[in-house]
C-alpha cells in the first residue's frame, strides 16, 4: 500500500508540469525543457491549460487573429513562442512584456499592421525576432533599444518607406538584417542606413533585393546605392555686423548676425539663443513677408535668409547665439559669444578683448568678420555702444525697411 501511496504522491507533484490542453502534445526535451506542441490545430485562441513550465510553445498554422494581455499570462517562463502564419493583426500591449526569459519570437506570415513596440523594453534576453510578411508601416526611434543579445532581425516584406536614423545602434550582437521586399522610399532621410550598411559588420540578407520604390529616378536601384552627391551634409558659417541702428523707436545699436548653410537637400536654419535671464529657440522666421514681426516674437528678428537681427543691443542680450542647420542628413551648428563693451573708441578696448589680440596671425573682430566653424571653440565678438543721436518719427517709421534692406543685402553678398 505504501509503494502505490509513494507513486500517487509523485504523480501529484509532477502534473503541473506534465498539463496540457487538448489539442496539444506537450514533450520534456533533453535539456529539460517543455514543449508544447499546438501548431496545424485550426485554433483561433491560444488553449488554456497550459503548464507554467513550458519553455517552449508552438502556435504556428493556426487561425489566431488577436493576442490579448492574458493570452500568455499562464507560461511566464517561455523562452520561444512560435506564431508564425496566423491571422494576426492585433496584440494588445504588455503581451510580450510578461515573459522576460523570452528569446525567440516568431510573428512572421501575419497581418500586423502595428506592434506594441514598448514590450520589447522588458525582453532583453532576446535573440531573434521575426515580424517579416506583415502590414508595418514604421519603426519608432528606439523601438529596439536595449536589445542588447538581439542576434537576428527580420523585418523584411513589410510596407516600411523609411527608417529613423540609428535605428539599428545599440544592438552589439546583431548578426542578421532582412529588410528586403519594402517600398522604401529613398530620399535623404534613409541616405543614413546606405551608410550604416557599408559601415558595419552585419549582413544584409539579400541586400539585392532591398530596394527603392521611390523617387521615380531611383525607383528599381538598392538602397546601399542612393548617390552620394543627392545628399550632403549641412554646413555653416556665421558672419555678423554691428553699428548704430539708423532708426529705431530708441537710440541704440543692432546687432546682425548672418548664418549662410549649404548642403543637399537645403538645410533649415534654426536660432538658439542663450543669455544670463532667457533662453530661446527659434525654428524658422519671426518676421513675416511684410516686414512685421510675428506675434511674440518682437525682440530676436530673425529672416529667412539666415539673418538674425537684435535691435536695441543691451547687457541684458549678452550671451551665446548658436545657428543650426538641418537636414535629412545631419545638423551643424556654429556659434558665437557676444559681448558689449562701453567705450567710445573700440580701438582702445580691442587688444584686451580680442582672445586672438597678442598671437601672431590673430585677428580682431572688424566689421563683417567670418566666424569660421572649423576654428578652437566659440568665437567671442566685442559689440561697442556708440553714442545714439536724436531720431524723428519719419525715421522709427523706416525701421523695418532699414532692417529688410540689410538682410536683402545680406543675403545677395
Amino acid at each position: 500500500m505504501r509503494p502505490l501511496l509513494g507513486v500517487l504522491a509523485l504523480v501529484t507533484l509532477l502534473s503541473p508540469g506534465l498539463a496540457c490542453p487538448t489539442p496539444c502534445s506537450c514533450s520534456t526535451k533533453k535539456n529539460g525543457r517543455l514543449l508544447a506542441e499546438c501548431a496545424y490545430r485550426e485554433l483561433r485562441d491560444v488553449p488554456r491549460g497550459l503548464s507554467p513550465n513550458v519553455t517552449i510553445l508552438t502556435l504556428s498554422a493556426n487561425r489566431l487573429g488577436r493576442l490579448g494581455r492574458a493570452s500568455l499570462a499562464e507560461v511566464p517562463e517561455l523562452q520561444s513562442l512560435w506564431l508564425g502564419y496566423n491571422h494576426i493583426s492585433s496584440v494588445e500591449p504588455g503581451t510580450f512584456a510578461a515573459l522576460p526569459h523570452l528569446k525567440n519570437l516568431d510573428l512572421s506570415h501575419n497581418r500586423l499592421a502595428d506592434f506594441p513596440w514598448q514590450d520589447l523594453r522588458n525582453l532583453s534576453a532576446l535573440q531573434i525576432l521575426k515580424l517579416s510578411n506583415n502590414r508595418l508601416v514604421t519603426v519608432p526611434q528606439g523601438a529596439l533599444a536595449g536589445l542588447r543579445e538581439l542576434r537576428s532581425l527580420w523585418l523584411n516584406d513589410n510596407e516600411l518607406a523609411t527608417l529613423a536614423r540609428g535605428t539599428f545602434e545599440g544592438l552589439p550582437a546583431l548578426a542578421q538584417l532582412q529588410l528586403f521586399h519594402n517600398p522604401f522610399n529613398c530620399s535623404c532621410k534613409l541616405f543614413w542606413l546606405k551608410e550604416w550598411a557599408h559601415d558595419t559588420s552585419v549582413v544584409l540578407s539579400r541586400a539585392g533585393s532591398t530596394l527603392c520604390a521611390a523617387p521615380a529616378r531611383l525607383r528599381g536601384r538598392p538602397v546601399t546605392d542612393i548617390p552620394g552627391a543627392l545628399c550632403v551634409p549641412p554646413s555653416a558659417q556665421l558672419t555678423y555686423l554691428s553699428g548704430p541702428a539708423a532708426a529705431g523707436p530708441r537710440d541704440g545699436l543692432t546687432l546682425t548676425l548672418h548664418c549662410s548653410v549649404a548642403g543637399s537637400p537645403p538645410p533649415e536654419i534654426r536660432w538658439q539663443i542663450r543669455t544670463a535671464k532667457r533662453r530661446v529657440d527659434i525654428h524658422g522666421p519671426t518676421v513675416a513677408r511684410d516686414g512685421g514681426a510675428k506675434a511674440g516674437r518682437q525682440r530676436f528678428l530673425a529672416f529667412k535668409n539666415g539673418t538674425m537681427a537684435i535691435p536695441d543691443f543691451g547687457k541684458e542680450d549678452e550671451g551665446t547665439y548658436t545657428c543650426v542647420a538641418v537636414n535629412d542628413v545631419g545638423t551643424r551648428d556654429v556659434s558665437v559669444n557676444v559681448a558689449l563693451a562701453g567705450s567710445a573708441n573700440p580701438a582702445e578696448e580691442l587688444p584686451r578683448d580680442d582672445p586672438q589680440a597678442g598671437h601672431p596671425g590673430g585677428h580682431s573682430c572688424a566689421k563683417g568678420d567670418e566666424l569660421d566653424p572649423s576654428g578652437m571653440g566659440e568665437k567671442l565678438v566685442i559689440v561697442y555702444r556708440v553714442a545714439g543721436q536724436a531720431r524723428s518719427g519719419v525715421g522709427a517709421r523706416e525701421f523695418r525697411l532699414g532692417i529688410l534692406l540689410l538682410a536683402l543685402g545680406l543675403l545677395l553678398w
